[in-house]
């Protein structure tokens, strides 16, 4: 069977050496390894892809028992098992499209088994893909109730992670710290410049010259979150507020995508305000 074990600890001497040992007792042989400390936070982190002969079970047992002395945030899973993403969206699509036509290329290890929207614009472009729509309007007297029966769709469908695409709702604190580096969302500037709402508008206002996206995960405090992937383009002075969002349609589409591509690999660890990400 073919695994991947994500590991994170204090750095303390012989845990690569108890990660092996652990591998090779239950009949494993390591395909890939990559590490990394933290030197500000002493932070340990990596990743192993494994085949194991005594499957899961055998593997899990195994890596617990040799590596429980470093107190670790050890997780398991199977290469072929798909995080399932439930995706939250409001009008735009280029995002979800990309999400879905990649989804179904197999170029994204994921499952979408829902999307939810507080609009009903994007339903036929949900349906059509064979995935769940479900509409949930917010407004301030019914942001908690529908806040909850997302929670309640996430706990039935056993969902890994959210993925905000083009969300245009903000989450409430106890929604974020219910899925704590469970929620992607992007965002339509470069952070952290242009926070909050029109990035693109404050971004021609100051005439800048470079203009980008950001995929980050969701936190209580707006668009603060760890940082997981960016990119950029540069434009000139000609370039209206209507074509840097044209221009940034592109980035944030392809930004999230390598986003939730690299979250769904295991390949993504937060670590005190940032984040360790193996390529």
């Amino acid at each position: 069977m073919d695994l991947i074990a994500s590991l994170q600890c204090s750095d303390q001497p012989g845990i690569v050496h108890a990660m092996t040992s652990a591998v090779l007792a239950c009949g494993g042989n390591i395909i890939e390894n990559q590490q990394f400390t933290d030197p500000t936070t002493n932070q340990f982190v990596m990743r192993t892809r494994f085949e194991a002969s005594q499957g899961l079970e055998g593997a899990r047992k195994s890596l617990n028992d040799g590596l429980s002395k470093f107190n670790p945030l050890l997780h398991i899973r199977p290469t072929a098992q798909k995080p399932r993403a439930l995706v939250m969206v409001t009008t735009e699509s280029h995002c979800l499209r990309d999400l879905l036509y990649l989804e179904e290329l197999g170029e994204l290890n994921i499952e979408i088994p829902l999307v939810v929207s507080n609009r009903e614009d994007l339903r036929n472009l949900v349906e059509s893909h064979g995935v769940k729509f479900l509409f949930l309007p917010v407004t301030a007297e019914t942001k908690a109730s529908q806040e909850a029966e997302i929670l309640k769709q996430i706990e039935e469908l056993k969902i890994d992670f959210v993925v905000l695409a083009r969300y245009m709702q903000i989450l409430s604190t106890d929604f974020c710290n219910t899925m704590p580096g469970r929620i992607i969302n992007i965002h339509h500037s470069f952070l952290p410049g242009f926070k909050g709402a029109k990035p693109y508008h404050q971004a021609h206002e100051r005439g800048v010259k470079i203009i980008g996206a950001s995929a980050h995960f969701v936190t209580s405090d707006l668009d603060e979150g760890p940082i997981i992937e960016q990119d950029v383009a540069h434009v000139t002075h000609n370039a209206s507020a209507e074509e840097l969002i044209a221009i940034g349609r592109d980035i944030e589409r392809r930004v999230l995508a390598k986003a939730v591509k690299l979250y769904a690999d295991d390949k993504i660890f937060i670590v005190g305000k940032r984040t360790v990400v193996f390529s």
